[in-house]
């Protein structure tokens, strides 16, 4: 049983890193283009910090190794994308780009990690990273629905009489 557990969690971490490296083919363009155009930067910024947390996650954890790895590469990726869209980017979207990559990938991330490591008690460490990364994931896959909440009370409001 254990075996198939490997295996189906190999599987997901192949069908993953594909996901991660979907915007592959938008990065490219961005660099034939030498611009991000419209393209923003923070779900790339965000997606970094998730991807290293759940890798500090699966580093603390015995039994993280296919955890470590996926987020591992994930966090690799995710990087290379930050990093083309503040070499392409346009001025003043670099410049809050870099201040929420400062913030969010450097001060939150080594504030866990400080955290957890310094603060935290050994025991309870996996949970106070677990707890954190679930949040983040939920609160990332739940924030595309808190925009449509505002386009529907915009659309209702502006059906009215």
């Amino acid at each position: 049983m254990a075996n198939l557990s490997f295996i189906l969690g190999v599987i997901g971490n192949v069908i993953s890193i594909l996901l991660f490296a979907s915007p592959i083919k938008t990065f490219w363009g961005v660099i034939k283009k030498k611009s991000t155009g419209d393209y923003k930067g923070e779900p790339y910024i965000t997606t970094l910090l998730s991807t290293s947390l759940w890798t500090l996650y699966g580093i603390i954890n015995p039994d993280g190794l296919l955890v470590m790895t996926v987020n591992g590469a994930g966090a690799i990726l995710q990087l290379i994308y930050v990093i083309l869209f503040l070499v392409y980017a346009p001025k003043d979207a670099k410049v809050k780009a870099a201040k929420l990559v400062c913030v969010v990938n450097v001060g939150v991330l080594g504030t866990v990690t400080a955290v957890t490591l310094f603060a935290v008690h050994k025991n309870t460490r996996l949970t106070f990273v677990g707890i954190l990364c679930t949040a983040l994931t939920i609160g990332m896959y739940a924030s595309p629905l808190s925009a449509m909440l505002v386009q529907h009370a915009a659309n209702s409001t502006a059906c009215r009489p």
